[in-house]
């Protein structure tokens, strides 16, 4: 049971931080520069990355370590022999920010409860990827969001909340990077408003606004449908850059078609030059490619083809001409 009227002195307090990517690792330095006491850091075992296949920390454990911070990486959760180590560390509060689905066993563990960091207003957005789903959809605003965890997932009481907007051309990667500091500050704040007996939590059920969801991204997600208009696949480029990034097999100019992932775009009108050329057909014009949508055209700004690292369009051509 979380005591919502335990207060507490901050340097009495002490947190058990869990998190492994990018996103987390401002709110982790917020709270350690704040002067929190971060009992123990736990985070995802490492990775074999590359060609050699070598084992890599993630970002929060690299800072964790360059801290001096306990780090846990457990690879159940449920594991006895980490279960007792949470027990003897005896944190007041946990903290979790981009890791993943916690048992009952850990998030119930601290006096104070379990909180999140999430990349959207709630109720908006509950789920894997909320920036994403964000810019796919054309939202002019997004937010990040402090709550409770309960065992539903992104379902508890909302503690803070921050709105930010979001750029008619802005990519998901530079929502996220913007949001990560931003985020990072509405988490401290949480954090201090909670000991000092000052935040309570909204029941998301007494918001007036239906819950959406946001889906983990999936490969398939990125398959441009050339018939939907140029706006909506402008979206969904800006939704998925930089990864895993939109992708379609193009033929521009008549040549043979090649697989291309599009991280960058913009919408233009229909124009004379256009006339004849189907619906998911390129060409080629003053050193960009068109793609003739089911409403308006999209000239395509930054590609990436097979094994190659990201170009502007020009380049490509030049390449392709050459051949």
């Amino acid at each position: 049971m979380v005591n919502n009227d335990l207060t507490m002195n901050k340097k009495d307090c002490t947190i058990l931080f869990m998190g492994t990517a990018a996103f987390a690792v401002p709110s982790l330095q917020a709270l350690v520069e704040g002067g929190y006491k971060i009992g123990a850091v736990v985070t995802m075992p490492d990775k074999p990355m590359g060609r050699g296949h070598k084992l890599q920390a993630g970002p929060v454990k690299q800072y964790a370590a360059q801290q001096g911070l306990e780090i846990l990486q457990p690879e159940k959760l449920t594991d006895d022999r980490f279960l007792n180590r949470l027990k003897e560390i005896d944190a007041d509060l946990g903290i979790v920010v981009a890791f993943r689905m916690l048992p009952k066993e850990v998030w119930s563990m601290p006096p104070m409860g379990t909180i999140n960091l999430h990349g959207s207003l709630l109720p908006r957005y509950r789920g894997a990827a909320p920036i994403n789903w964000a810019v796919i959809n054309g939202d002019k605003e997004t937010g990040a969001t402090t709550f409770r965890l309960r065992h539903e997932i992104d379902t508890g009481e909302i503690l803070l909340q921050e709105k930010m907007s979001i750029g008619d051309d802005e990519t998901a990667g530079e929502v996220h990077d913007r949001m990560m500091t931003i985020g990072a500050g509405l988490l401290l704040r949480t954090v201090d408003g909670l000991l000092a007996g000052s935040i309570t939590g909204l029941p998301q059920e007494e918001i007036n606004e239906k819950p959406t969801l946001a889906p983990k991204i999936f490969k398939e997600t990125g398959i441009i449908d050339w018939s939907e208009s140029a706006e909506k696949i402008h979206n969904l480029i800006r939704g998925l850059a930089p990864s895993p990034g939109a992708r379609s097999e193009l033929s521009i100019d008549g040549m043979p078609p090649v697989e291309l992932k599009i991280l960058a775009s913009e919408e233009i009108d229909f124009e004379h030059r256009h006339t004849g050329v189907s619906v998911g057909h390129a060409i080629s014009y003053q050193n960009s490619i068109e793609v003739v949508c089911g409403r308006n055209v999209l000239r395509l700004k930054t590609i990436q083809p097979p094994g190659k690292k990201a170009m502007k369009s020009a380049d490509f051509l030049n390449g392709l001409r050459s051949r």
